[in-house]
């Protein structure tokens, strides 16, 4: 069974003027708009600036040193895993990253939705500074890291997945399919990481934002059950709650009730016959002094009394 289908689920978005989709749908708007802003922000608007003798913008800038992803022990900081999504090491880094975003995830965000896309992408990008925080030191690629280029590799794999036959014009000539597209950057880039070619390069980024977008479709198609998983993690306490106790016993085994009579001592079944005399003889104790004055035998034997009427 092949992983690559052009099953899609989610919202869709109404047509408009670009092929019935929206041509820069919500998330991927706000995206391009805030990751050229954070660059020209950095390496331009605030590059003259200086704190202490320490420039503000630019690769060597204070914004960098609290911004990109730092590996442990060195400058990390918690919030990097996420600020190093918007920083960017020159407008080339920049404008194949944004290109590749708005070409591939445009569609995805009119299949899956805003929503949807939006948590993709941030998992992706997550995923991504996890895999170089820990991945990396140990083929000795470790260093400062900038880039969305994690998240849009994630949504690259799910360009693949979601659209396998569409096809993908290499150089703008030869056209590829999106599945053998995909499979081949992504062993490309195993091979880059692992021999640790074409050095100044996160590969180990790019290959964990897209291992996280490949588990993210399988848990959402249901190829890794993962719901079924949390339903019987759930439930499987409370049913065993519920079960304890319990006796199964057949049909043949459930007897009819037997009761006593207090005053003789004999015992009598439900099935008793009841007369209409005793009948009368509990209505008139109930008039004299209420149904409080019946004893438990007289309660019972009119409440046998009463199911024979109905």
């Amino acid at each position: 069974m092949s992983f690559f289908s052009a099953q899609t689920s989610g919202a869709y978005y109404r047509p408009s003027f670009f092929g019935g989709l929206k041509f820069f749908p919500p998330v991927i708007k706000a995206l391009l708009i805030s990751n050229v802003a954070v660059w020209l922000l950095v390496d331009f608007l605030l590059t003259p600036f200086t704190v202490a003798g320490v420039r503000v913008g630019g690769a060597d800038g204070v914004l960098s040193y609290y911004l990109a992803l730092w590996p442990f022990g060195t400058h990390f900081l918690p919030w990097q895993v996420f600020t190093y999504m918007f920083m960017h090491g020159g407008f080339g880094h920049l404008f194949f990253n944004m290109l590749a975003l708005w070409m591939f995830g445009m569609e995805l965000e009119n299949t899956w939705g805003s929503r949807k896309f939006f948590i993709y992408y941030i998992l992706c990008g997550l995923g991504a500074a996890i895999a170089n925080l820990v991945v990396a030191p140990l083929v000795g690629q470790a260093g400062p890291t900038v880039g969305a280029s994690g998240a849009v590799f994630g949504v690259l794999v799910a360009f693949g997945m979601l659209f396998p036959d569409r096809p993908i014009y290499v150089y703008f000539l030869l056209p590829v399919k999106a599945k053998y597209f995909v499979a081949a950057y992504m062993g490309m880039e195993m091979f880059f990481g692992v021999t640790g070619t074409s050095d100044g390069i996160a590969h180990f980024a790019h290959l964990g934002g897209a291992a996280v977008g490949l588990v993210y479709i399988l848990v959402d198609r249901g190829i890794i059950p993962v719901k079924s998983w949390l339903r019987g993690v759930n439930t499987g306490g409370g049913d065993q709650l519920r079960n304890y106790g319990r006796v199964n016993r057949s049909y043949e085994e459930v007897h009819e009730a037997k009761f006593y009579d207090i005053k003789t001592g004999q015992q009598r079944t439900g099935s008793s016959d009841t007369t209409q005399e005793e009948v009368d003889a509990i209505l008139d104790k109930i008039s004299a002094g209420g149904y409080q004055s019946l004893t438990d035998e007289e309660k019972r034997v009119l409440f046998e009394a009463s199911k024979k009427l109905n």
